[in-house]
This record gives C-alpha cells, sequence and structure tokens, in this order.
C-alpha cells in the first residue's frame, strides 16, 4: 500500500502513524514561551502581594520599636535589621530573584526601606526595582520600580514587637 491509498479516504488502522510529529514539536517551544510569561506575570502580581505585607510588617515594627529621642539599636540598626527581614521575605537571595529579575536597591543589597520622620508621621517606603528585561532580537524595556507607602505615627516610648502566641 502507498502513501496515495492510505490518504483516498479509508479510515487508518491501529498500526499507522497518526498527527505528525512536526507540528508538535514545532509548537511546543511557543508553548513554553507563553507558560513561561504567563508564570513570570503571575510571580510579579504575588510579589505586588508580599510587598504589602511586607511594608505593614516593617511600618508596624518601626511604629512599636522606634523612639523619638533614644533607640534600642544603635545607628539606625532598627531600621537595617527591617531591611533584611524584608529583603528575605520578597525573595532577595534566593532563586526567586533571579526569576522575578530582582535589584538590589538597598544597602544590603536587598530591597529599600527607610523611614522618614514628618511634623506628625513617620513615612515608611518600601522600594523593589527589577532589572531591565532585554531580548536581544524581539523586546527591551526598562526596569520596574514598585514602590509601598505607609504612614504611622510617633510613638512617645518603645514597645517591643513580639508576634500572636509567641510569647515575649
Amino acid at each position: 500500500m502507498n502513501a496515495e491509498t492510505k490518504s483516498k479516504g479509508k479510515p487508518r488502522k491501529a498500526k499507522e502513524s497518526g498527527q505528525a510529529t512536526t507540528e508538535t514539536v514545532l509548537l511546543f517551544p511557543i508553548f513554553m514561551f507563553f507558560l513561561f510569561v504567563f508564570a513570570k506575570i503571575f510571580a510579579m502580581l504575588i510579589l505586588v502581594q508580599k510587598m504589602e505585607i511586607a511594608s505593614y510588617y516593617g511600618a508596624r515594627r518601626w511604629q512599636l520599636e522606634s523612639h523619638r529621642n533614644e533607640s534600642a539599636f544603635p545607628d539606625n540598626g532598627l531600621e537595617s535589621d527591617i531591611q533584611n527581614k524584608v529583603s528575605a521575605y520578597l525573595g532577595y537571595g534566593s532563586p526567586t530573584q533571579s526569576f522575578l529579575g530582582l535589584a538590589p536597591t538597598g544597602s544590603n543589597g536587598g530591597a529599600s526601606f527607610q523611614c522618614t520622620p514628618t511634623e506628625f508621621w513617620q513615612v515608611c517606603t518600601l522600594q523593589v526595582k527589577t532589572q531591565p528585561i532585554d531580548i536581544a532580537w524581539m523586546y527591551h524595556s526598562p526596569g520596574y520600580t514598585f514602590e509601598v507607602t505607609k504612614y504611622v505615627p510617633h510613638r512617645d516610648r518603645p514597645i517591643p514587637f513580639v508576634l500572636p502566641g509567641m510569647g515575649p
């Protein structure tokens, strides 16, 4: 039986080959490209949510542990400690950093967390930058900057930050 008689409307037998693998081989990389793009977009959405949680943690801890006149951490160590914990939570120093393309912005090589005192409030800002996306033949973009700002009131005395159920 030659190729002409196979394609003349006769039903295929179970032993004959079906779909050509050429289409499958050519479409698989396109499918993987879109899968990677969707995964990256979803991961960026998760990053924004994690930034909200991390900024709340940082602002609340700053509110409870900072003090107008004296600090338990010399040379602004509280801000540095918060910055280290927030950076670790967001994925700096892990495989997540390379997948999201997180660029170091803070003094610790992670996210930037700063609290600026004003007359009535302390403005706590968390900033995360991503590296530019550069596909040589297709797409060039600048890096993106995500920033979350929280306003916390001044306190007259420091209160230790303790997670509920963890004890003092």
